[in-house]
């Protein structure tokens, strides 16, 4: 196995356990809520879940190329599921605010912590549910740019430049 597929593979691995979670988090504090959730918080698993279903094909691609139909698929999810990583993020991270849990005014009036019978441990896991989509969105970059680099050398992507075989003008 070339180091190449064996990196991909281990950002794949990567990508699944922030996937997991992102859905475990995010579950608990759905669970744990009182009367409704942030739409930041239904995104957030989303995420997850959309991440943990396309790396069933991500996963199957980067062990056999022959799994992954068309060379640019891979891109394409990848490149789908950088941008999902990023706006929930993004969102999370600017609706968070983020300060101390231990802040009683901070807990109680942030739209996201507030909303459970233990608003500080709901603090804790959102806290940890916007590193982790930074986390995500790091490595589904990092492989974006992997699959990138190997759909350049596929013989079912027409490539740019100039042509490297066959006559030329000067032969015809």
């Amino acid at each position: 196995m070339e180091f190449g597929r064996i990196s991909n593979l281990a950002l794949r691995g990567l990508q699944f356990l922030w996937a997991l979670l992102i859905i475990a988090l995010v579950g608990n504090m759905i669970h744990d809520a009182i009367g409704g959730n942030p739409s930041i918080v239904n995104y957030s698993i989303f995420v997850g879940v959309f991440a943990m279903l396309s790396l069933i094909y991500l996963i199957a691609g980067s062990v056999s190329e022959g799994l992954s139909g068309h060379p640019l698929g891979m891109v394409i999810v990848d490149a789908i599921n950088t941008l999902l990583f990023f706006c929930g993020a993004v969102a999370l991270s600017a609706q968070l605010r983020v300060h101390s849990c231990g802040r009683s005014s901070y807990v109680d009036n942030n739209s996201i912590t507030r909303g459970s019978h233990n608003n500080s441990k709901r603090c804790h896991e959102a806290q940890a549910v916007c590193a982790f989509l930074w986390f995500g969105f790091a490595a589904f970059a990092a492989s974006l740019v992997f699959s990138g680099l190997a759909t350049r050398g596929s013989t079912g992507v027409r490539g740019g430049g100039l042509r490297k075989g066959g006559p030329s003008m000067s032969h015809v």
